[in-house]
């Protein structure tokens, strides 16, 4: 809001619109309005006899009814003005000024059941669809007030009828919200061919519109369409997208290609090819079996190291127990994960892949170890904590500390009151708190009672840390 009254301040003193507001920033326009209201606006002299006091209404109201002459960033101000019948004369003086139709828009949702009906007037009279497109961020986002389903049907209704080329920036902005909106819009209206819609779920970031465009891409694809839509698709990042593309292939009658996904990185796409697969009577097990077979084959996927531990059985452990040595740290890390998930415990056997230089099989080997962290020597995992080693091998030792018990969790979060990682500290502070204020159950212990003196000290002195 302070953006907002500084903008009206200079508006006030006569500044153009354009000089003060980013007049493309959706948020400008909402802050201006904010912030018009926050203060009692004093006119300079310049504005004449009567303006001197905008607060009052009253003056102001006089002067738009008889025609005074305004800029437009004094009429922006009327506009945002808090006196309603001031905002309704002043919408009558913005017709026929483009630069301010952003602020008609925003009345539209306005409180006050007349000032509403003339904007949405004004509105509707001066939307064509060039304006459409440049206000379309601003009326999506005004789209989430109260009252706000006018403009977003208003805008909605415009680009249908629009152009093409009107749609496109919509397609491509930057505000995911109105990238969502312009896609409905072009599904709901065939804009996009099923190629296109194949090429924006693969290309877009936003779960919405992958899911929306690849839904109405393979709701049109056909033997004919296949590969202009399924390449993109199957190529994507997305797993969603990959996911989406794979699944079509059951309706293609191409398992064969499915195959290929069935050692994706992604969980959701070596689901969807198993699914594809076995719905032609390919069983995907011995895939993954003659896959894992050479423990050193620099081709295999990692994808096809936990896919055996996701299908397999707990005697395929017998496969994925080598591939611990595998030279690509994917490789390794999914092959804890497949042992961890065919329910395979060794701790012995997989104690060492904490030491892997890999983040990744450290993190895999430490979800395989927390049911089993008692078994482990809590003085080794404390020294794990030291600050000389990298982070993942620490928050790894905490973790497992975390889930070795009351004395062991306490004595690792004393160590970390003052540990130089923030992040890790503040895993730390929250045990301590909670033993602090509810009291331990072994507190009779020595150890936990001097763990907790020591951690009163800290938190609760004169020097006490951050809650």
């Amino acid at each position: 809001m302070r953006e907002g009254s500084g903008a009206a301040q200079r508006l006030a003193e006569g500044a153009a619109l354009r000089d003060v507001l980013d007049t493309g920033d959706p948020a400008a326009w909402l802050e201006l309005d904010e912030g018009a209201r926050a203060e009692e606006w004093y006119w300079p002299p310049d504005v004449g006899a009567g303006w001197e006091r905008a607060h009052g209404g009253r003056n102001l109201l006089a002067a738009l009814a008889a025609g005074a002459s305004l800029t437009d960033g004094r009429l922006a101000l009327a506009l945002c003005h808090r006196d309603g019948r001031v905002r309704h004369r002043a919408l009558d003086r913005a017709a026929g000024r483009p630069e301010l139709l952003p602020l008609v828009a925003v009345r539209c949702t306005d409180w006050a059941e007349p000032v509403r009906a003339r904007a949405r007037q004004r509105l509707t009279e001066a939307l064509d669809a060039e304006a459409a497109a440049r206000l379309a961020p601003l009326i999506r986002r005004l789209g989430d007030r109260h009252r706000g389903d006018f403009g977003l049907g208003l805008l909605g209704d415009v680009l249908r009828r629009a152009p093409r080329e009107r749609l496109d920036p919509l397609l491509a902005s930057t505000d995911r919200a109105v990238r969502r909106f312009a896609h409905r819009l072009a599904v709901e209206t065939g804009t996009l061919s099923p190629a296109e819609l194949a090429r924006a779920a693969a290309r877009d970031d936003d779960a919405v519109v992958q899911t929306l465009c690849a839904e109405a891409a393979l709701a049109a694809v056909t033997q004919e369409n296949a590969a202009e839509v399924l390449d993109p698709l199957l190529g994507a990042r997305s797993p969603r997208a990959r996911s989406a593309g794979v699944t079509a292939l059951r309706r293609l009658g191409r398992p064969e290609r499915a195959a290929g996904f069935l050692g994706d990185r992604s969980a959701l796409v070596r689901a969807c090819a198993r699914y594809v697969v076995r719905q032609h009577g390919i069983d995907p097990l011995p895939w993954y079996r003659e896959r894992c077979a050479d423990p050193a084959s620099p081709t295999l996927p990692p994808g096809a190291a936990i896919g055996l531990g996701e299908c397999g059985e707990r005697a395929d452990a017998a496969l994925l127990w080598p591939l611990l040595d595998h030279p690509v740290p994917g490789v390794r890390a999914r092959a804890v994960a497949g042992l961890r998930t065919l329910d395979v415990t060794d701790v012995p056997r997989t104690r060492p892949m904490l030491d892997d230089p890999s983040p990744a099989v450290v993190g895999e080997a430490t979800l395989a170890l927390l049911p089993s962290a008692g078994s482990l020597p809590a003085p080794w995992l404390l020294r794990r904590l030291d600050p000389a080693r990298p982070r993942w091998e620490r928050v790894s030792a905490w973790r497992l500390l975390d889930a070795h018990g009351e004395a062991v969790r306490l004595r690792a979060a004393v160590a970390l009151l003052d540990d130089p990682d923030v992040r890790l500290r503040a895993r730390a502070l929250p045990v301590l708190r909670r033993a602090l204020r509810w009291g331990a159950s072994s507190r009779s212990e020595p150890e936990v009672a001097g763990l907790l003196h020591r951690a009163r000290a800290v938190l609760e002195g004169p020097a006490a840390l951050p809650r």
